[in-house]
C-alpha cells in the first residue's frame, strides 16, 4: 500500500488549527486504513462539472480547506489576468446542501483576502441564476456551491467564466494548474466578512438580479394566447425536491400566465437531507412519487420536478392508460424543440442561420426534427459547458443563431441570457407546450406520439455502474481499455458499422478499417454504431465514481423500439459484467 496518503493524513492530523468537527471525524476513523487512504490518496479533481465529492475530512473530500484551496487557485488565476479581471470580481451562489452557505462565504473570504470583489447571493439560488448573474454583473468569473442531483453526502464547487458558461477544458486545465500549485490547503488565509463588506469587497446580491432574470425569462413565452385560452382549467403540479427552484419557477409560471400551480408541500422547502426522496434527481422516477400523488388528486395536466440546484427538469404526463409517466430527457427535449421551431416558423421568426446543439449521447430525434425545419444540429462532448462554448463561438463569429441546446440528462437551454442548462426556463416552456396540446384537445403524451409518428419511434436508455474508491476507478479504466483492445464486430446479431474513440479522436469504419478525424476535444469516451441505426456509448463520469452506458435505437413502433433497446443494452451489459467477474 502506498504511503503517500499517510503524509497528507499526518499533516492534517497534526494541524493545530484544524476545524473541530473535521478533527473529530478523523479521530473517529483513525484505525481504518482503507477509509483514510480513500480520504487522502488524491486531491479532489476538476471534472465535467468542476470539483465534486463527498463531504468530510481529507484532501479527497469537500470541506472548508479544499474549498479554500480551490478559491486560492481561482484568486491567483484572476490576479494573473490583470486589473480589469480583479475589478470585475466573482459572482457566487449556493444551493440547499449541507455546508453550502458556509462554503460560499469561505470562497468570498478567500477571494476578498486578495482584493477581489465577490458578489454573493443573500440566499440559496439556482445554478442558472449564477450563470445569469455573471453576465448581468459583468463579473469575470462565477462560483456555485452545489452537487446538483447527487446524494446528500455530496457537495461541489463549479467555476464559470466571463461569458457565464462553465469553464471549458483549456481554461479549466489552466485553473486546475493554479489550484494544484497551492501547496498547503490548511494554511490558506481568508478575510473577515465584516471587513470585506466595509471595503466593498463583499457585496450581497439578490432581488435586483432575480428581477432582471425574470424580465428575460418572459421573453421566452412563444404564444401568450395559447396559455390564456386554457388558463382556467390547466393544472400544474411542481416539486422543487427540497432545492432552489421553488421561488423562481413559481414566479416564472405566474408571469407566463399559469394560474393553477400546486406545489408539493412536503418537498417545497429547502432540506439538506432530502428527507422525502432516496435521491433528489428528477431523472429517477421515484423522485416523482409525491408529485404523482398530488397529480392524481387534482387531475394535473403536467407534473414538473427540478433538482436541488435547478438546472435539470423532469416532466411527467398522463399516458394512454391515464397513469402518469415520467418522460425521458430525450423525449422532453424533442417536445420543447419541436414546439419552439413550430412557433417560430409560424411567426416568421425562425432565423436562416439557426442552430441546435446537442451532445453525442443525446437522441438523434432532435437532429431529425431540426432538419425538417431546415435547421442544422451539431454535436458536442457530454457536459453542458461544451454547448456553452459553442454559443460563445457563434456569438463571436455570427455564423449561427442559437435556438436550442440540450442533453439527455434532463438539461435544456432556450434563451442564451444563461449559459448553462436552465430548469427554470425549461419548466415554464414545458408548461406552455402542454398548454398548447391541451388547446388542441390533446395531452402532452399524445403530442409526443405525434412527433414519434412523424419522425420515427426513438428509444434511448442509460445504465450506470457505480464503482467506488481507488479500486473502482481502476475497474472503470479496465472496462474501457478492454473495449479498445478487443473492438466489437457485432452486438445482438447486428454488425458494427463504425466506432468512435474520442481519446484518439478517430472514427473507424468497421468494414474497411478506414479512419477519419473527430473534430472534438479528447475525452475518454467510446461510441459504437450498428448497421440498423442503433448505437451505444460508454463514458466514465467526471464527477461521480460511475461509468455510464448509453443506448439508442429507432423503430417503426413504440413496442419494437423498446424491444430493440432492451436487446442492445442487455447484450452490452452482459459483456461488461463478464469483464468484472
Amino acid at each position: 500500500m502506498s504511503t503517500d496518503w499517510k503524509t497528507s493524513y499526518e499533516k492534517w492530523n497534526r494541524f493545530a488549527g484544524l476545524d473541530a468537527a473535521l478533527k473529530a471525524e478523523l479521530s473517529g476513523v483513525s484505525g481504518d486504513e482503507k477509509n483514510l487512504e480513500d480520504r487522502f490518496y488524491k486531491n479532489l479533481e476538476f471534472g465535467t462539472g468542476g470539483m465534486r465529492g463527498e463531504l468530510g475530512a481529507g484532501t479527497n473530500r469537500m470541506n472548508i480547506y479544499t474549498v479554500r484551496k480551490a478559491s486560492e487557485g481561482l484568486a491567483n488565476f484572476i490576479l494573473d489576468q490583470g486589473e480589469e479581471a480583479i475589478n470585475r470580481g466573482v459572482a457566487i451562489a449556493y444551493d440547499s446542501r449541507r455546508k453550502s452557505p458556509e462554503f460560499a462565504l469561505e470562497t468570498a473570504k478567500t477571494l476578498g483576502k486578495h482584493g477581489i470583489k465577490a458578489y454573493l447571493f443573500d440566499s440559496l439560488h439556482p445554478t442558472p441564476l449564477l450563470s445569469f448573474a455573471v453576465r448581468y454583473l459583468n463579473a469575470y468569473a462565477g462560483v456555485v456551491i452545489t452537487a446538483s442531483h447527487n446524494p446528500k453526502e455530496y457537495n461541489g464547487y463549479k467555476v464559470y467564466g466571463p461569458d457565464g458558461g462553465q469553464m471549458p477544458p483549456k481554461e479549466a486545465d489552466e485553473l486546475t494548474g493554479y489550484v494544484n500549485r497551492v501547496e498547503n490547503e490548511l494554511l490558506v488565509e481568508v478575510g473577515e466578512e465584516k471587513d470585506l463588506i466595509e471595503k466593498g469587497l463583499l457585496v450581497y446580491i439578490g432581488e435586483n438580479v432575480d428581477k432582471a432574470y425574470q424580465d428575460q425569462l418572459i421573453k421566452l413565452r412563444q404564444n401568450k394566447e395559447v396559455i390564456s385560452s386554457v388558463a382556467d382549467s390547466f393544472k400544474i403540479v411542481y416539486t422543487p425536491l427540497h432545492g432552489t427552484g421553488n421561488l423562481p419557477v413559481r414566479r416564472g409560471l405566474e408571469n407566463f400566465g399559469f394560474q393553477n400551480v400546486t406545489v408539493v408541500k412536503e418537498q417545497e422547502l429547502p432540506d439538506s437531507e432530502f428527507s422525502t426522496v432516496k435521491s433528489p434527481n428528477p431523472e429517477e422516477h421515484a423522485a416523482f412519487e409525491l408529485a404523482i400523488r398530488y397529480g392524481e388528486e387534482i387531475g394535473a395536466d403536467i407534473l414538473l420536478g427540478t433538482d436541488p440546484d435547478t438546472d435539470r427538469l423532469g416532466v411527467a404526463v398522463k399516458n394512454h392508460e391515464g397513469k402518469y409517466e415520467v418522460l425521458t430527457g430525450n423525449q422532453t427535449g424533442a417536445l420543447l424543440l419541436h414546439y419552439l421551431l413550430t412557433q417560430k416558423q409560424k411567426q416568421g421568426t425562425l432565423p436562416e442561420n439557426g442552430i441546435v446543439i446537442k451532445t453525442i449521447v443525446t437522441s438523434e430525434i432532435g437532429r431529425d426534427i431540426a432538419r425538417s425545419f431546415g435547421i442544422p444540429t451539431i454535436d458536442t462532448l457530454t457536459g453542458f459547458k461544451f454547448i456553452g462554448e459553442k454559443i460563445k463561438e457563434f456569438e463571436k463569429t455570427g455564423a449561427h443563431t442559437f435556438l436550442f441546446g440540450y442533453e439527455e440528462s434532463y438539461g435544456y437551454l432556450i434563451g442564451d441570457f444563461v449559459r448553462d442548462k436552465d430548469a427554470v426556463q425549461s419548466a415554464v416552456l414545458a408548461a406552455e407546450v402542454a398548454a398548447y396540446y391541451k388547446s388542441m384537445g390533446k395531452t402532452l403524451y399524445e403530442g409526443l406520439l405525434d412527433i414519434f409518428e412523424q419522425y420515427g419511434y426513438y428509444k434511448e436508455s442509460l445504465t450506470s455502474l457505480t464503482l467506488k474508491g481507488k479500486e473502482g476507478s481502476e475497474k472503470i479504466a479496465g472496462i474501457l481499455a478492454n473495449f479498445r483492445a478487443h473492438p466489437l464486430t457485432e452486438v445482438a446479431g447486428i454488425p458494427v458499422s463504425a466506432r468512435e474513440d474520442y481519446q484518439s479522436q478517430l472514427r473507424t469504419n468497421a468494414k474497411t478499417g478506414e479512419t477519419s478525424k473527430i473534430e472534438l476535444p479528447k475525452s475518454n469516451v467510446l461510441k459504437f454504431f450498428l448497421e440498423d441505426g442503433s448505437w451505444f456509448c460508454m463514458r466514465p463520469s467526471g464527477t461521480e465514481p460511475k461509468v455510464k452506458f448509453y443506448f439508442g435505437v429507432k423503430a417503426d413502433s413504440l413496442a419494437e423500439s423498446e424491444q430493440r433497446n432492451k436487446r442492445l443494452s442487455d447484450e452490452v451489459m452482459n459483456l461488461v459484467n463478464r469483464m468484472l467477474e
